[in-house]
Formats: C-alpha cells, structure tokens, sequence
C-alpha cells in the first residue's frame, strides 16, 4: 500500500530537550569561534604544504587512539580528491593498530622498536620519510607521547610539521616546539575536539589546491 504523509502536526519540543540542543551548540561555540579566528594559522600552514607538494613532496599522517581514522581520512582525501578535477596529491596514514604497535616478530617488538608504543610513529617516520615531506600528526588527548615523539623525529628529518591538536596546548611548550604549524581546538571535549579536527583538515585540504594551483606547473615527479 502507498504510504502517505502524516496529516498529524509535529509534537513541539520539550523544554528539556531545547535546552539540551542549545547546551550542544554551546559546548560547540568556543571552538568554532577558535578556529575562525585561526584564519591566518591554518593559511600559512596549506601554502607551506603546497610548496612541498608542487616539488614532489609526500604527506605522511598519523594519529593516536581514534585520530588514526582521521589519520587515514586524510590520506585518502589528498590520495582521493571526492571533487571531480582536484589534482591527486601524495599521501600516506602510518599504522597505529595492534600489529604496529604491539610486541610481536623475531625480535619481540613492534613498529616502535625498543621505544614501544610512544615510538611508534617516530620509528615508522624515520623509515618512510624524505626531508622533502611533509608529516602531518593529530591528537585528541595531549597526555599521548606518540603523536608529538612523531612530529619532532620529522622535524629533525627537515620535514614541514603540522599538528592538530586539543586542549590549551598552544604556547605551553607542547605546541610550538612540537611542529611548525599548529592547530589547536580549543575543547577538552573529545567530540567537540573531532569535529574541529574534522574541519580543520578539510580546510587545509581546500587550501592546498588553491595554493597549489598558484604555483604553476608542478615539478617533476610531483604528484598529479
């Protein structure tokens, strides 16, 4: 039988549950508003990273816990541009699972050699990486070593650092001198924290091809 729309009008919304959709939108506020006024951070990091790519340059990403999926989002969407006509850009996600970072093999370890898992990243960097790359790492709990470990094994490599982070890292010592370019949303809410990350990398992904396209004719080798 074909259904039909129903004539019944919608139930208006309890007080209790507006007032909890307008304390989401304000857990949410502080950090969107953060990260707008970044404007100019998150600009110079996407041309720094478009010069790297026009010479032929890689992205290498990684994130610990959950972040490693968006490690490997952004890996596939620099690999994989979802817009028709968008230049396909070298990119690659490091492992962060159990096989990579867990004791196994002849000699007992995993990707992180004798460091264990806070190594995990900066062994795998120091593997795959050329002075020419870029090294892309991302963070939703600060207290994790791996992530930063990673950024700054890249950055005595000579590669361009970008960090995405959380919390009120910026300025603290842990940011800065973690990477060349940091980003931080401004939430200790993992959810909120996300969905900043999430924004972020798609604004540098953006980005990069405008300024990518500025420069011209690609190098040789470049990706295409």
């Amino acid at each position: 039988m074909p259904v039909t729309p129903s004539t019944q009008p919608s139930p208006a919304v309890a007080p209790v549950t507006e007032a909890e959709v307008i304390a989401a939108f304000a857990r949410r506020e502080h950090a969107g508003r953060a990260l707008a006024g970044d404007v100019e951070r998150i600009a110079r990091a996407a041309q720094a990273m478009a010069a790297r790519f026009h010479l032929g340059g890689k992205l290498i990403v990684f994130g610990d816990g959950g972040a490693g999926s968006d490690a490997a989002h952004v890996a596939v969407e620099f690999m994989h541009p979802v817009i028709v006509g968008k230049r396909a850009l070298a990119a690659v996600a490091l492992g962060n699972d159990a096989t990579t970072t867990g004791r196994d093999g002849e000699n007992g370890e995993g990707c992180g050699g004798g460091g264990g898992a806070a190594e995990v990243f900066a062994h795998q960097v120091r593997h795959w990486a050329d002075a020419s790359d870029m090294a892309l790492g991302i963070s939703r709990d600060d207290r994790c070593p791996s992530v930063p470990r990673g950024l700054r094994t890249a950055r005595e490599l000579g590669l361009l650092t970008i960090a995405l982070t959380c919390g009120e890292a910026r300025g603290d010592g842990h940011g800065g001198e973690m990477a060349d370019h940091v980003l931080v949303a401004a939430s200790d809410d993992p959810a909120v924290v996300k969905e900043v990350h999430v924004t972020a990398y798609h604004l540098l992904w953006e980005l990069v091809h405008v300024f990518f396209d500025r420069l011209g004719p690609p190098a040789r080798g470049a990706s295409r």
